[in-house]
């Protein structure tokens, strides 16, 4: 795990999403200085390296940049077994306050999964990587016979 590079991206995605990212910065749609931009850059960067972390066998991440009034999305389907995944979604939603949207699923085309989870944005701010990473691995269920000893 590149704890200290992690760490640092997500102190980066929460300044970001602490800005207006849908603002209009002349023609172009990515907000002052290109913010939209970094934000869908920076968060595909750390949801890949954190699907590397939290062990998934097969994973997808997937970049939607929306269009001028929104910030866009990315995120994350990643297995850890065939029937066992987990979908995170990292947006700038102001219904949800900047929570974060984490769910299981059995599939990476499961695009409705299990019941809706929310994580704070502030984690980000706050909370080291490896405690987000373990919040995320509660989704992670024992293979059978794992317990067998």
């Amino acid at each position: 795990m590149i704890l200290s590079a992690q760490q640092k991206k997500m102190k980066e995605i929460y300044d970001l999403l602490s800005q207006d990212l849908s603002y209009i910065y002349g023609e172009r749609e990515s907000g002052p200085n290109g913010a939209k931009k970094e934000f869908l850059r920076k968060t595909a960067e750390f949801l890949r390296r954190l699907g590397k972390d939290l062990g998934f066998i097969e994973m997808r991440v997937h970049t939607n940049k929306a269009g001028i009034a929104c910030s866009g999305e990315v995120t994350l389907y990643g297995m850890w077994s065939k029937n066992n995944g987990m979908f995170f979604e990292i947006t700038q939603s102001l219904l949800r306050a900047n929570d974060l949207l984490y769910r299981e699923i059995e599939s990476l085309n499961d695009f409705k999964g299990g019941q809706n989870k929310w994580l704070s944005i502030s984690m980000f701010r706050d909370m080291a990587y490896s405690g987000l990473c373990a919040a995320l691995l509660e989704l992670k269920k024992e293979e059978e016979g794992q317990n067998a000893a």
